[in-house]
Formats: structure tokens, sequence, C-alpha cells
């Protein structure tokens, strides 16, 4: 009888992919979950003979070894194992064999070469049938990253678009962003930043087999997305210049960063900020199937001291100055993942936090994470990993000072405790709107049980960085405020006005006080770096006992004009001296709004049928708009970016850009469009459409 040789193998691509929910990847490569059984017919030159077996290899990484469970042999058997690799004979038709391969709910995620050795009297070599991809599996119960509620998976392992909550805690914005990680050649873009993190490098081998557990592989996720120690994905830029790169608000999508990286050679891509690294973690995330959200963070805590206080200072003119590492970011961006945590304990399992935005580093490199967001909440900050940064981004005391720029004096002269991290947002799973997940992460502030949490996690702290906890010497503050006061909009805030503010002060005493107030508005990045003075004046007012007083102010846009950065965002504030009395500093951050960009889909859209797509900018301003260009993108609509180069646009004149998209699947889909010009960088919108077959 002839040799037992291999003629064919079915991968059975259509019915494995449907099974493991892989049938959105482009590819042509089997993509299977771990945990789960696949299904592949093997075909031969004859029948198999009683007695003959089959012995089948796994492996994966440079170095397959059994012991470090990156290799497997195994040999066909009568029952499917949870725990081990297997191999159960299906059926055979003549020369035709199914077989249904499982693999443990723990195996290392990657890329697998499987081979099969027919074993009969005489010796025969092993033929390597072909590769397929494993990766993490939430629809599984054995696996780390089940997640039990179907609509939560769709929306965090299925979804390839997303929400991001932007702006500051006085007019919170959205924006859309394409994820696409099931688009073109991502799936293997995120294979490659695993085999050029710092860990594959110095030890391939040990880094592949600890690719089955999701917090080893977040946490390189959380170095390998910032360009910083390893030539990762992004590199970060919040100077306010992003000549020679992209500026990080132009983006819409992660493809098209994915896919620049992996073409330049792997080499940074230019600029990020922190939406942006978080919204490439999430593609990534989720395309190796581990469940994922962003999470925005609204006056966000920069603690570089580990004291879980931020210092803000300013001199005696009302500046903001950059002083210290600590400052207080309008918002800022990172990531949820979903695992359980072996190392803390089943209490700790759940949303875990991971940030890839490069602000602090940890264990020598910058990555963050993964921290239990339930630590966070509790003040575990001696639990793994940067749970202090992430309990200060939240929660941390606000500490404010004047400083003597003659002198050098510091004088502290403020502090507070509730307005760090507020209006902590994620997107609702099933529509765009805004959830409130402030309470997961922190205790109501102003409540005892908060105040508690917060002491039990400084005196954690000082134990570890030696300063004695709760007993620390805070700054004295030795006087209470004579006056207060607030910012309050006098109308719209629109990029192309004049920004109309009352200043409104009120004497808290019954003395009869004289005021100085030194007031600056500053164009500052969205994490509070002031870039540039617009404006500046004071103030000398008089108040009887208990007198409120109002005092209009007008910024004009021939002001801030020139000095605006991308983020759009002002910081106006007033230092109030009262002879004899504290400084109190009042302080308001401004978002102005761009201009309305109206996006019309004008027919009904179906699978590879044009649909024809028009956007209307209508320019606000009294002067001319130059370098104007349109871009648009969406995940089975567009291959690829589109870029539409279009005429100036005269004052008040309305501009209608038609273009066309032919969608490639069916279902819900969304279109995102970024209109720029000399004076409206990046003004975005995006439109839902639903593609029949």
């Amino acid at each position: 009888m002839a040799a037992l040789t291999l003629a064919n193998t079915n991968w059975q691509l259509e019915a494995n992919a449907s099974a493991h929910h892989t049938d959105k990847y482009s590819s042509t490569e089997l993509i299977v979950r771990r945990g789960q059984s696949f299904t592949i017919i093997l075909t031969f030159n004859r029948a198999l003979q009683t007695g003959e077996s089959l012995t089948f290899t796994a492996e994966t990484g440079p170095k397959p070894s059994l012991q470090a469970k990156t290799q497997a042999v195994f040999d066909i058997s009568s029952t499917a194992s949870n725990s081990t690799w297997s191999a159960v004979q299906q059926s055979t038709n003549s020369s035709s064999v199914s077989i249904s391969i499982s693999s443990p709910a723990n195996a290392a995620i990657g890329r697998y070469k499987l081979s099969v050795q027919p074993a009969s009297g005489g010796s025969a070599s092993r033929r390597t049938l072909g590769t397929f991809v494993l990766l993490f599996n939430p629809w599984s119960s054995g696996d780390d990253v089940f997640m039990p509620d179907s609509t939560e998976r769709k929306e965090y392992v299925l979804e390839e678009f997303g929400i991001v909550f932007v702006g500051n805690v006085n007019r919170i914005s959205k924006m859309g962003w394409n994820y696409g990680q099931f688009q073109g050649d991502i799936l293997n873009i995120c294979l490659s930043i695993l085999d050029r993190s710092l860990s594959y490098r110095k030890d391939p081998a040990t880094d592949v087999s600890r690719r089955n557990d999701p917090k080893y592989v977040g946490r390189v996720l959380s170095a390998m997305v910032n360009a910083n120690d390893d030539n990762g994905v992004l590199l970060g830029n919040w100077s306010g210049n992003y000549s020679g790169g992209t500026s990080p608000s132009s983006w819409n999508g992660s493809i098209e960063i994915l896919q620049k990286w992996k073409d330049a050679g792997f080499k940074p891509v230019k600029f990020g900020q922190c939406w942006v690294f978080a919204s490439v973690l999430t593609t990534v995330l989720r395309c190796l199937g581990i469940p994922t959200r962003m999470i925005s963070n609204f006056n966000s805590a920069h603690d570089a001291d580990r004291n879980l206080s931020v210092d803000e200072y300013y001199d005696d003119s009302g500046n903001p100055l950059n002083m210290g590492g600590d400052s207080i970011w309008n918002f800022h961006v990172w990531n949820e993942g979903w695992f359980t945590r072996s190392d803390l304990g089943p209490s700790y399992n759940g949303w875990q936090i991971l940030d890839a935005t490069p602000q602090e580093r940890s264990a020598g490199i910058f990555q963050c994470g993964p921290a239990s967001l339930i630590a966070i909440k509790e003040g575990d900050v001696d639990l793994d990993y940067d749970a202090p940064f992430v309990f200060a981004e939240v929660n941390a005391d606000r500490i404010t000072w004047t400083y003597d720029t003659r002198t050098r004096e510091a004088k502290p002269i403020s502090s507070e405790t509730k307005s760090i991290g507020q209006f902590t947002s994620t997107k609702a799973v099933g529509s765009y709107a805004r959830v409130d997940v402030t309470n997961n992460y922190k205790y109501g502030e102003g409540s005892k049980k908060e105040r508690e949490v917060y002491e039990k996690a400084r005196t954690k702290l000082g134990r570890v960085h030696g300063f004695s906890g709760t007993s620390e010497k805070r700054p004295e503050i030795d006087q209470k405020p004579e006056i207060s006061g607030k910012f309050k909009v006098d109308g719209s805030l629109e990029i192309g006005k004049d920004v109309s503010l009352i200043l409104v002060l009120r004497n808290l005493t019954t003395d009869a006080k004289t005021v100085k107030a030194n007031m600056t508005a500053w164009a500052i990045v969205y994490t509070g770096k002031p870039i540039h003075e617009v404006w500046k004046d004071s103030l000398s007012p008089s108040f009887t006992s208990e007198e409120e007083k109002q005092f209009p102010i007008k910024i004009t846009y021939a002001e801030y004009q020139q000095n605006l950065t991308r983020d759009n965002m002002i910081r106006v504030t007033a230092l109030c001296q009262v002879e004899s009395g504290i400084d109190v500093v009042v302080e308001r951050n401004i978002t102005l709004d761009n201009p309305d960009l109206v996006m019309q889909v004008l027919s009904d859209a179906k699978v590879n049928e044009p649909v024809n797509v028009e956007v209307i900018f209508t320019n606000p301003l009294d002067q001319e708009v130059k370098d104007c260009v349109l871009q648009a993108e969406g995940s089975d609509l567009l291959k690829g970016k589109l870029k539409i180069e279009m005429p100036s646009l005269q004052p008040r004149q309305s501009s209608k850009i038609p273009f066309e998209i032919i969608p490639t699947k069916s279902g819900t889909k969304q279109l995102l469009v970024n209109f720029s010009c000399d004076k409206f960088p990046d003004v975005k919108a995006f439109e839902t459409i639903n593609v029949a077959n």
C-alpha cells in the first residue's frame, strides 16, 4: 500500500470564522479564538486504515517549546480537552478526514504553524498544513477576558466606530473615531507591534510564552502605542506646533496611523495626543480580542511627584506659570480593558485601566497599567500596576500658589478636594450617548467615604515613598479668603466672534474692601499648558459690606485669532489681591466652538452601489479663508482616505462639496469628515449610514 501523504487542506474558513466571531476580519488566513474548537478537512492520497493515526503540532514564536507552552504535540483522541490542545476525528469520507481541533482557554495568542505527521508502520515526515491566528476569546467562560453580556461584547470587541468625549468641565463635546480593527492589514500590524516590543527584543521566547496573559499583553501595548523607549507607533507632541507631522486633532481614525507606522519601516508616526493614543490602543486591543472602551476624565490631574496633590502656580500679574511637574488637564483619555486579575484576587476582576499616553515612567519605561478599577475606587494604591498615578488623575487634591518671580518665594493661597476628576465619561453601549462613570472611580465627592479612601491611599503611598502619609505637612493656609469670584459666560463662544465674560466678585466680610484684580487670558493646549498671552487688564473696585459686583470683559477675535491653538481653548484668570488679606485666584477654561459642518447622505446605501454624499461648510468670518481641504473616511464605505482640495471661501460664503462612496459590506457604518482651512483647523462631523445588502 502507498505511504499516506497529504493532498489538500480545507481550513473551512467561512464556517470557522462564523463560529469564532472572526468573520469581519479581512483575511484569507484562518482566524480563531482560543478555548474553542475549529474544524479542518484533510484529504490524503488514500483512505486511512485501521491502526494509522495522525499527530499534530501547533507552535508559535521563534523558539517553540513544550515547556513554555508555545508548542503542543497531540494525537487524535476520542474527546476534546479544555486544558490542553486536542484533536477529535469527526467523520471520514473515503480519503477525506474531518478533524476538530481545540486549544486551551489560556493558550498564548498569536500566529501559529500547524503541521501533521501520519503515523503508520513506516516513518512518515511531518507536513506543514499552514498558519492560523489565535486570539483572546471573550465568548468563552474559561478565558481571562470572558465577558458574559452579549450586547457589551458586541460594543467592546466587535464595534469598529467610537465616540471620544473632549472639551472641558463646562462644555463636553464629542467626536467620532474609526477604530477599523477588522480592516485590511490591521491584524498583522497588531501582531507586529507585539514583535517589536522591548520585552520581545530582549527575550523573544519568554515574551511569546507570556502572551497567554491579557495583563501582560495590555501592559506591553500601553508601552508600544507610544514611541518613547521603543520606536512604538505614535510620537506625542503637546507643543502647539505640529510642523513636520500631522496635527493630533486632524486624525479621524486608527487605520491610517497603524498603516503609516508599518509602511515607514516601523518608525513612529507624528503626532499623537491622549485621545489618539487611547483610540489606537482601543483598535489593537479589540483586534486581539480584549474587550476595551475609552474613558475621558475632565479636570484630570497629572501628579508627577506621587503625593496625591497637584500644585498650580500664578505670578502676581495673574499669569499661569509652568512650574513643577504637576498639571491639570482639561481632559485626559485612557482605556479600560476587561479581564481577570489572578495576581490580585477575584475581587479585582473586571475593568482594568491602561494608558498609552507617555506621562510618567513605570519600571523604567513609558507604560501605564493595568490598574484595577476597583483598586482605584477603594484606594488600594499599593497594588499593581501604576495605581497611584491613576488614583491621582481622578482624585488628587488641588493646591494653588502665588509665586513671586523676584524673591522666588511661593505662597499657598487655596486648597480644595473636589474639582479633580469630574464627568468621567464613556460611550454608551449601542448608542452615541455619554455615560458618566465617575462613581466607578471614586465615592461621591464631599462624602465621608471618599475622604477615608483618600487618606487610606496617602497612608499606603507614604509607606512606599517615605513621607508619613496623613501626617505629612501639607501647606498651611492660615487665612480664610475675604472675597469670592467666578467668571460667567455672556453669549456664545464661537471662533470668529468676540468672547464676552462677566467677572463676578463678592465681598465675604462685613467690612469695606478694596480689591486689585490682575486679569490675563492665555491660549492653551488642552493639557492646561499656556502657549501665548492673548489679553490682559486690571481692575481696582471697592466693595461695601457683603457687596457683589459684576464686571463685563471682552476679548476680541482680533486679540486671540493669531494665537489660538488647535484645541480652541483659552484660560482666563483673575488674581485678586485684598489689602492684608489672602490672594484669591479666579479662573475659567473656555473652549470656542468651530462653525458647523453639515453632511447629507443623498440616497439609500446598498452594497457595491455608489452613494452620493454632500458636505456643506459656511465661512462665518468677515474675511477670506484659504487652504481648504476636506478629508473623509469610513470602514467598509471608502478604501483608505478621501482628500479633496477646495478653492478659498469669501466672507460668509457657503461651499457644497459632493463626493461618492461605495459600501463594500452591509450593516451600520459611519462616515467621518474633517474640514480644515487656515482659520479653522479640523472641523469634524460624522453620519451613520445603514447599508442594505
